[in-house]
């Protein structure tokens, strides 16, 4: 298994254009080899001291947390997933990201434990 995730600061005014957003992209990853995609909006993200997830992303207070992963089978259908879908035309049928995607936190994990399902 490999997990890609990412941290988003998203308008609040712009949930439901983010939700509807995240429903057409995860068609595109579902098609590309994603078993399992989660989206979750920010309901208790606390300020922290030193860092912390707004920090991360240098969000403005009119803008939401959204913690996202995917898991993908493996390492190569994750990449080779990223490569054919920056290349598909019909990403740019979409149109704009309700988010400033300059600010989003996006990375590639190789689990080292699981508990669960």
């Amino acid at each position: 298994m490999y997990v890609s995730g990412l941290l988003i600061p998203v308008p609040k005014t712009k949930k439901e254009e983010y939700r509807a957003m995240a429903k057409k992209t995860a068609a595109f990853f579902k098609e590309y080899g994603a078993t399992e995609i989660f989206e979750n909006w920010e309901d208790n993200v606390p300020d922290g001291k030193v860092t912390d997830f707004r920090k991360a992303v240098q969000a403005k207070g009119d803008e939401a947390i959204v913690f996202s992963w995917m898991l993908w089978p493996d390492k190569d259908t994750a990449d080779s997933a990223e490569k054919k879908m920056m290349n598909d035309p019909r990403m740019k049928e979409m149109g704009p990201m309700p988010f400033d995607g300059q600010r989003m936190i996006w990375g590639g994990f190789s689990p080292i434990f699981t508990m669960g399902r």
